[in-house]
């Protein structure tokens, strides 16, 4: 299909989904995560115009990724920072000085891009049998689920509403039930004046560029476990999100576009960015659009709001971290509820490899973390292991699906 062809067949009503899908996405996302950003940069001893400089690389090269990756494939390829490597450089900026910092990332970003073109990605993607896929998946999202209806011991009228509201738009208009706990939830918090906006001020954010510093402590402390950490939480989970859908974009060029984009925007303070997971199976499932060839139009729209956000600098950050945790929680979790059903289903649906996809589904939602690895690969590993015991032999991924595109 061509991209004009494509671009023609999007209908004023195709938007209004896809549109509202990316901007859960990003909400949740800023919402969420972002705060780990903050934290990291404090700990850097960073000045609030570099802090800026970091919110500006690493959301205009998210945005700009996730824009380019969506409109050639015309899928939903949804880009989005490090969360986990975030949550790693809250202690490892704490003894690594800040341009020995930036050129680990770079050191982290070439090794992606080499890994893209080697084409050995895809080809590890290949060989994870179906079942275990979707019950790694169905694993990882789980503790979203949990959350969205824990949130009533913390704020059980806000949880509430958002809960019976889902349910009762679902029974009557499914199409609009994500869309209409986004809009009453924030009607809700505005009426009840819990979105403090006193500290924000409109400013642009600009570009802080740092030479970079190499050394070998940098290397082993810091770009060695970057990579392995945004490889094992960030890129398996977030193609195995895309495959669970339907989506058969190749690997590789993800892969080396947001290495290479991450490399570009490294020396400004982006530590790195890639397909995202979590956020990314809002914009995949069918709550994104019923026709799966209408939901890249969510990738264009995460990215814009990307764009616009790095634009703002963090302003626009400082707006959505205001929003209370329990309706960020809440949010994602109902608004994943249809790719968990889905991904449950489908790890299930064979019998011979019911158990092997149960025991991966268990041992992800455990979310063990071992030599400062996430839950995300031990999960598949120990799911893999699993496989292979109980079948008695490895049968790889067949795919049945049109070539794959980009």
């Amino acid at each position: 299909m061509s991209s004009v062809s494509s671009f023609s067949s999007v209908r004023w009503r195709d938007l209004a989904h896809p549109v509202v899908a990316a901007l859960v996405s990003v909400i949740v996302n800023y919402g969420g995560t972002f705060i780990l950003v903050f934290q990291a940069a404090k700990v850097a001893g960073l000045s609030p115009e570099m802090t800026a400089s970091w919110v500006w690389s690493i959301s205009i090269g998210v945005g700009v990724t996730g824009i380019v990756l969506s409109w050639v494939s015309r899928e939903p390829i949804i880009t989005a920072w490090s969360t986990p490597a975030a949550a790693f450089l809250v202690t490892a900026l704490g003894h690594t000085p800040y341009a020995e910092a930036v050129g680990a990332y770079m050191i982290s970003a070439v090794a992606f891009v080499v890994l893209g073109l080697s084409g050995w990605f895809e080809r590890v993607i290949r060989l994870i049998p179906p079942g275990v896929a979707a019950g790694l998946l169905a694993g990882i999202l789980l503790q979203f689920g949990i959350k969205a209806f824990g949130g009533m011991s913390i704020d059980p009228w806000l949880a509430g509403m958002l809960i019976v509201s889902y349910v009762v738009l679902k029974r009557f208009s499914a199409r609009y039930a994500v869309v209409g706990i986004l809009v009453l939830g924030l009607a809700f918090l505005l009426i009840q004046n819990r979105v403090d906006l006193s500290g924000m001020r409109l400013a642009l954010a600009a570009p802080i560029f740092t030479p970079p510093a190499f050394s070998l402590n940098a290397l082993l402390s810091v770009a060695l476990p970057l990579f392995l950490i945004t490889l094992t939480g960030q890129y398996m989970p977030g193609m195995l999100v895309l495959r669970n859908d339907g989506f058969r974009t190749r690997a590789d060029p993800i892969v080396s576009l947001t290495g290479f984009g991450s490399l570009l925007m490294a020396p400004f303070g982006s530590h790195a960015f890639n397909i995202a997971a979590i956020t990314a199976a809002i914009c995949t499932g069918r709550e994104a659009h019923e026709d799966p060839s209408k939901r890249w139009i969510a990738g264009i729209a995460a990215g814009v709001f990307y764009i616009l956000v790095g634009i703002f600098g963090v302003t626009l950050a400082t707006i959505f971290m205001a929003f209370p945790a329990t309706f960020i929680t809440t949010l994602a979790g109902l608004a994943l509820l249809g790719t968990i059903g889905g991904s449950l289903a489908s790890a299930m649906i064979d019998a011979r490899t019911r158990e092997a996809a149960l025991i991966t589904f268990l041992a992800a939602a455990a979310n063990i973390t071992l030599l400062g690895i996430g839950g995300a690969f031990w999960g598949l590993m120990i799911g893999l292991v699993a496989y292979v015991v109980l079948n008695g032999q490895w049968r790889c991924r067949k795919s049945t699906a049109p070539a794959p595109r980009v």
